[in-house]
């Protein structure tokens, strides 16, 4: 590729150079590549512009002087890197319908409720987020839930090749405020929620909202949850056309009436301009309703017809770590669920005790390294809801396990709520089910659709399922072993 086409929409070079590679590592230059110096969060690429220069990069990218001959200078070297990602790959996004889904909770129901309604109409969906990325009904192993913008670009260009028209993705916080979308134009975009999280990365909830703002500068139509107390100054400056959606509020585009929620469900009336369907949600939860909302907004925002919206939904399951039901074959009800916001916690709880015949058990703990002051806040909540806690590790990461812990007591102390400290996880997971009661629902929270626990700096291989399989196979061996 010409370095005039790969800078495209970016600076116009002041040299031509045939181009065999783009990168923003220097161990990975060849001969002919173009680097990228990219400041980021632990190191600065512009340290390394002289060692990709020796390696043979034809082009270094920069945003300030490196000193380093054929160095073409931009005004931010991250949203450089992002364009040229689009570039080399035949900016795929173009010619896919784009959705992107961004709020703190959410998100990834939202993308696989959406590409349903998608799937139902015949369209080929391809999806990216936290889980896995998918192209129709292939799965694909993701890392982060929003690539690097190579590694975007890269996922959407397969999707086109393998005839996908439509890409549904989560959009995260930290993918927006480092420019990783950036060069991508959204046909929609979804606001599900804003609640605390991620201030150990910005800071303060006004940076935090102006970075999920980002998404609705790149965005034809957006689709806004009118009951989040955060979407007037969402709204605020768009130059989009904004759709709406609520549960009971009429003056929103959308709305859900009449709510009935169901031990493994909801049902609900869609009501739209002039139109109303009926919703049998297989999904419990009255969070589980906003994010259908989300879905319905969105899917009518792209044209699909509300009556085939409502059909739809109806037959969308559950997704993986998201109120997950895990079969045990006992008289109590294990739940899997990745809550780990304060908001979502209670969401989750609140949804469990209203169907609970028992007690509500909740087993979670908090992430290491990481904000700490929603920590005595999901105490406070936890407790509030449940007649029982156990407290253990989420992700300690490079923290004291038993630190987090005693971050998590100041919250549920003086609440009455009787609890147990269980340090490691999976002895926290047997302990809860050798103490579950006939009716109790035992939640585990935190860790969802994850497979690993990260420790210090190691990741382990940790699966909720594998744990609780074993433990029941273990209690079936030692009861044969009684008789």
């Amino acid at each position: 590729m010409k370095l005039s086409q790969l800078m495209r929409d970016i600076v116009r070079p002041d040299f031509e150079q045939d181009i065999e590679g783009i990168t923003c590592d220097s161990r990975r230059v060849r001969p002919g590549w173009a680097f990228v110096c990219i400041d980021g969060v632990r190191t600065d690429g512009h340290g390394f512009a002289r060692q990709a220069a020796e390696a043979g990069a034809s082009a270094i990218i920069a945003q300030r002087d490196t000193g380093c001959p054929h160095q073409i200078q931009v005004p931010s070297s991250r949203a450089a890197w992002a364009r040229m990602c689009a570039n080399w790959f035949g900016r795929p996004a173009e010619r896919l319908h784009l959705i992107g889904i961004t709020g703190t909770n959410g998100k990834t129901t939202v993308t696989y409720m959406l590409k349903g309604i998608l799937e139902s109409c015949g369209y080929k969906v391809g999806l990216v987020g936290t889980i896995q990325n998918m192209i129709g009904d292939r799965a694909l192993p993701s890392g982060h839930t929003t690539p690097d913008p190579y590694d975007l670009q890269s996922m959407l260009a397969l999707m086109l090749a393998e005839d996908c028209t439509h890409a549904v993705m989560e959009v995260s916080s930290h993918a927006l405020d480092q420019d990783r979308v950036e060069g991508c134009q959204f046909d929609a975009a979804v606001f599900t929620n804003l609640t605390q999280d991620h201030l150990d990365y910005h800071g303060t909830m006004g940076r935090y909202l102006e970075a999920k703002k980002r998404l609705f500068r790149l965005c034809r139509t957006a689709v806004i949850n009118d009951d989040d107390p955060w979407s007037g100054q969402l709204i605020e400056g768009l130059s989009c056309p904004v759709k709406t959606y609520s549960v009971g509020n009429d003056a929103a585009d959308y709305t859900a009436r009449n709510v009935c929620p169901r031990p493994d469900g909801s049902d609900f009336e869609l009501v739209g301009t002039a139109e109303i369907g009926r919703v049998r949600l297989r999904i419990p939860g009255r969070f589980s309703v906003y994010n259908a909302l989300a879905a319905s907004a969105c899917a009518c925002a792209l044209g699909v017809p509300l009556r085939q919206v409502t059909e739809a939904l109806g037959t969308v399951p559950g997704v993986r770590g998201r109120a997950e039901i895990v079969p045990c074959g006992r008289d109590y009800t294990i739940v899997i669920d990745y809550a780990h916001t304060p908001d979502a916690l209670e969401n989750i709880c609140r949804t469990l005790k209203e169907c609970c015949s028992g007690r509500l058990m909740t087993l979670f703990g908090c992430g290491g390294d990481r904000d700490r002051d929603k920590r005595p806040k999901m105490g406070a909540v936890a407790a509030r809801y449940s007649d029982f806690l156990v407290l253990t590790s989420d992700n300690p990461r490079t923290e004291v396990p038993a630190d987090i812990i005693e971050d998590i007591r100041e919250g549920v102390e003086g609440q009455g709520t009787p609890y147990i400290v269980v340090e490691k996880r999976p002895e926290a997971i047997r302990w809860a089910m050798e103490h579950a009661q006939t009716g109790d629902i035992l939640l585990l929270a935190g860790k969802g659709h994850e497979t690993y626990q990260v420790v210090g700096t190691e990741i382990c291989h940790m699966d909720e399922r594998e744990i609780v399989e074993e433990i029941l196979g273990a209690g079936e061996q030692e009861a044969a072993g009684e008789e």
